[in-house]
């Protein structure tokens, strides 16, 4: 196993113990699709293609919330992947409490033991779409869906990375350069290593792997926001004026 795939786990795990199982059950019983920090509805930024009788797989998926989301919302099969087994039993847990239906299984999101070419859409609300290497990752997407289907991913900014300093709360500075920006360390508080490959980085990446970009929506914090208590590396100010987040959708070629 890749050593950040290790850190990332045992972040993971130590995560859901704190505050993540407990915060589980809200989540999945949320009834609007909702991105990111700021809770952004999907009603407002209709990023998802049609999900009525579709097969969608989920990359790092967590607790599963999302997969819950898409399966109301009409996708026949949602297949939940995670390398964190604290995290799945939470999912488990919530999925039989529910009657949900999904499939859950462990596994790097980056080698997905299921079938080439069967699923519609294939989502990361930052999962595999940070905590995994994206030149593994995306390949793995495009393997996964059938021609015409489509990739879905929430991540956090670049300008947000850029400033973002090694310890503390992003900056109204730049805090570091953007060439060669990939793999990310933070060793603060929760140990942790991140992939943020640049913007025009992860475009040259998606076409090379056979998608074509359909949408990019940046995500900033609504007036009368605040501060986020559990994700507080970005501020409600610093995020209404810049993007902080930012949700991709990419369609594989026919």
């Amino acid at each position: 196993m890749p050593d950040y795939l290790s850190v990332n786990r045992d972040a993971w795990t130590k995560s859901n113990a704190r505050y993540t199982d407990g915060r589980a059950e809200e989540a999945w019983a949320q009834a609007e699709i909702a991105w990111g920090v700021w809770q952004t509805p999907e009603s407002a930024v209709k990023v998802l293609p049609g999900l009525r009788g579709r097969d969608v797989v989920e990359r790092g998926c967590g607790t599963a919330y999302v997969g819950a989301w898409l399966k109301r919302r009409g996708a026949r099969r949602v297949v939940g992947v995670d390398i964190t087994p604290a995290q799945l039993a939470t999912a488990q847990r919530l999925n039989r409490k529910c009657g949900m239906g999904l499939e859950l299984i462990e596994a790097n999101a980056e080698v997905v033991p299921l079938r080439d070419e069967v699923f519609d859409l294939v989502i990361s609300e930052y999962g595999a779409s940070i905590w995994c290497d994206p030149d593994k990752w995306i390949p793995e997407a495009a393997r996964l869906l059938r021609r015409g289907g489509e990739l879905a991913f929430l991540r956090n900014s670049t300008l947000s990375m850029l400033c973002m300093p090694d310890a503390g709360k992003v900056q109204e500075t730049l805090q570091r350069p953007q060439r060669g920006m990939n793999r990310l360390e933070w060793t603060e508080d929760d140990p942790g290593i991140e992939f943020h490959p640049s913007a025009g980085d992860l475009i040259r990446l998606l076409r090379a792997n056979g998608f074509d970009i359909v949408d990019l929506v940046e995500l900033y914090a609504p007036e009368g926001a605040r501060d986020h208590g559990e994700y507080s590396y970005v501020t409600a100010a610093w995020a209404r004026r810049w993007p902080s987040e930012e949700i991709w959708r990419a369609r594989k070629r026919d």
